[in-house]
């Protein structure tokens, strides 16, 4: 056979089995609830050998309101619009890599002291907005995360900014 490379029947099969697969592979990540707690975050996640991890830098809102000024918070929203705002751009990066919010392993959030509440993060409104990204029946799966309030982000009007780790199935 020369000129021609033998390419073991394991790989390709691999591959296939994977591509044919997709999500269920998966299922051997392992995601450890908080005891004792429905907090909608897990306590720890295992990822097994093999899978592929996908770092995405800080995400921040889009404008919500065209007509405040710019790079004011009301050109932003509030944190819970924030929030929203940042998970539905996290999300169509995620899906440019054929990935979803459903891959999400890890979640950084920085916040920013609202304003309107005293300077105070408003970890409701983040809340509110990432409950109906995780934790649903239609997707489950919980990262790990934590929130932390900063004194600013790289634009004035942002008060939430989002980093995620992905893990390929």
């Amino acid at each position: 056979m020369t000129g021609q490379r033998f390419i073991p029947l394991a790989r390709p099969l691999a591959v296939a089995l994977a591509l044919w697969a997709g999500p269920a592979l998966a299922e051997g990540i392992t995601r450890h609830p908080i005891p004792g707690s429905d907090f909608p975050i897990s306590e720890a996640v295992e990822v097994p050998a093999g899978h592929a991890t996908v770092y995405l830098s800080g995400f921040g809102p889009s404008v919500t309101n065209p007509n405040a000024e710019k790079n004011s918070v009301a050109a932003f929203g509030d944190t819970r619009a924030q929030t929203a705002s940042t998970l539905t751009a996290i999300e169509a990066a995620l899906k440019r890599r054929n990935l979803s919010l459903r891959d999400v392993v890890k979640m950084t959030v920085f916040l920013v002291g609202d304003p309107a509440k005293g300077g105070r993060m408003d970890f409701a409104g983040l809340m509110e907005a990432y409950r109906e990204q995780f934790g649903t029946a239609a997707q489950p799966n919980l990262p790990t995360r934590s929130a932390v309030q900063v004194s600013a982000l790289a634009n004035p009007g942002w008060l939430v900014e989002i980093e995620v780790t992905a893990v390929r199935p």
